[in-house]
């Protein structure tokens, strides 16, 4: 008989950290923990207020149902939760860890055995200026050579600045720039702001409006100088037909995938197969989970072999995040068999 619970557990920022949602200071997430004959499996269900489609007020008591009905198994759950995103990749990943050998090596591979990296983008938070500019001289030095730069919250004409500072001293060829908008332009004035960022040669600009603008989001895609990603667009779309009717109509450059938000693996897996047939091309990113659930995300990232920087690693925000073997280092993401993972917190 396989039995299971959920904890609640928040994570503690180590400096607010802004976005053009907000200041964050604390994240909450959950923990399934699955037991059966001695063994024991733990998931995350990385549920994100204010953006999370299942971000509502029955979020326990749907978790409290996951748990009493886990012997029906993982595809009826999955099933049954479908508008129930980060608890379908809680249940996925407390799965696959009760299934494996150690309980967190969910996907062996060359990234779990230390003999691989994973590249990912060094992530620039909102702040003042200087704030801003300090987290770039720490990416740079940090061996990133492709930095994530959040705007929308401060003046575009600084933000277009900082932009302009790095262009100065480093090509496209050395740093690769990519900016995330979260929404923060209107459509009126999307396509003259995408048009001045495009002089700084930057990858992409992830979600420019406000996801739902469809039509608005369309006619951007078609016309602007600098690719764009969808992002938050993806949240709240279930089904394969609907997924699909949204690339096609939208037809994106890049679609950007947090597991947490878009159902896990198997919601993910689904929206690379649609992409990749409408020639949009996408990259992997993490939505401030805990340590159990970024590893899991980094093991099917590193199976999918994106040849792009993924936007993972933000472990290292937290005060009190999980021990692991996880690491950032020389702007990539490493795991270290010589560092063991550690649940006192949690248990």
């Amino acid at each position: 008989m396989l039995k299971a619970s959920y904890k609640k557990y928040i994570l503690n920022f180590k400096q607010a950290s802004g976005t053009s949602r907000g200041i964050l200071r604390t994240k909450e997430t959950w923990f399934i923990i699955l037991e059966s004959q001695g063994k024991r499996g733990i998931g995350e269900t990385g549920l994100f207020r204010g953006l999370s489609a299942d971000d509502r007020p029955n979020y326990q008591e749907k978790l409290e149902w996951a748990c009493q009905n886990i012997n029906l198994g993982l595809d009826n759950l999955l099933a049954h939760l479908t508008e129930w995103p980060s608890i379908q990749f809680g249940l996925e990943m407390a799965f696959k860890s009760l299934a494996s050998e150690d309980g967190f090596e969910l996907f062996p591979s060359k990234f779990t055995n230390s003999d691989a990296a994973i590249a990912i983008n060094g992530l620039i938070w909102m702040g003042s200026e200087r704030f801003m500019k300090q987290q770039i001289e720490d990416k740079i030095k940090a061996g990133f050579d492709c930095i994530k730069m959040k705007i929308g919250a401060i003046d575009f004409e600084t933000e277009c600045n900082l932009l302009k500072s790095i262009r100065t001293t480093f090509s496209s060829d050395e740093i690769q720039l990519r900016v995330d908008a979260n929404g923060a332009f209107s459509p009126s004035e999307a396509l003259e702001k995408l048009k001045i960022l495009s002089d700084f040669d930057l990858h992409s600009i992830e979600q420019p409006i406000k996801q739902g603008q469809i039509a608005d989001m369309a006619k951007l895609c078609a016309i602007t100088p600098l690719p764009i990603a969808l992002d938050e667009e993806l949240i709240g779309v279930y089904s394969v037909t609907k997924k699909r009717e949204l690339i096609q109509t939208i037809t994106p450059q890049f679609i950007i995938l947090k597991p947490s938000l878009v159902g896990g693996f198997k919601g993910s897996d689904e929206w690379i197969d649609i992409a990749e047939q409408n020639q949009a091309r996408w990259w992997i990113t993490s939505a401030l989970e805990s340590n159990i659930g970024l590893n899991a995300i980094a093991q099917y990232t590193y199976l999918k072999r994106s040849n792009m920087p993924q936007g993972l690693g933000t472990g290292g925000l937290f005060t009190n995040n999980i021990d692991s073997p996880l690491k950032v280092k020389d702007g990539a993401l490493h795991y270290s068999k010589e560092k063991d993972w550690s649940l006192e917190k949690i248990t």
